[in-house]
């Protein structure tokens, strides 16, 4: 048995969970995420404490245990809490600001960049280099804040780019060489 799997899921007031037709739907004050479950994991719903077991031997049951417990875990946190995510950006001239459905950007480039924001996720820009990243799909959100990410990556050498709050970029000495040597 998986050692994640095994764990028992607390679901907190105001979050309820269904399971039928292999699809467990969790509905919270933030909204309703469904996820399909594979028929070798069962699924316990006992008041608001949910557990998973494995009903059928496969071999690769035991990583399908750990795995839906933790998506599960994540649908539970995500509508009660909802996920977070929070992008620097620094270079000269760089700034963000969102204009109806789309994020738009100066990165360095000849033209801004514009990213349409997808359905289910929220950006808001508290200042001109901040961008945060709100929505209640754990995946949905990093993949997004990825995406911006990978526009325009830091640079070792000045630091320029996007980054997320808490990355850490290890800097680059530049050259050194020949100057002030004759």
């Amino acid at each position: 048995m998986s050692r994640i799997g095994k764990e028992l899921i607390v679901m907190p007031a105001g979050v309820t969970a269904k399971f039928e037709n292999d699809t467990l739907t969790v509905t919270g004050p933030k909204g309703s995420l469904s996820q399909t479950v594979d028929n070798v994991i069962k699924v316990n719903i006992d008041g608001q404490n949910l557990s998973f077991e494995i009903a059928k031997e496969t071999p690769s049951s035991n990583a399908k245990h750990g795995l839906y417990r933790a998506l599960a875990h994540n649908m539970v946190v995500g509508v009660h809490d909802g996920f977070t995510k929070t992008l620097q950006i620094s270079g000269v001239g760089y700034k963000a600001s969102v204009s109806g459905n789309k994020l738009v950007m100066n990165l360095g480039f000849s033209h801004p960049v514009e990213v349409e924001i997808p359905q289910g996720i929220t950006v808001t820009c508290p200042s001109a280099t901040e961008i945060v990243i709100n929505g209640i799909n754990k995946q949905e959100v990093g993949q997004f804040a990825s995406n911006v990410k990978y526009i325009r990556p830091v640079e070792p050498y000045h630091g320029y780019g996007i980054r997320y709050s808490d990355q850490v970029v290890i800097r680059k000495v530049g050259k050194t060489a020949g100057k002030g040597k004759k």
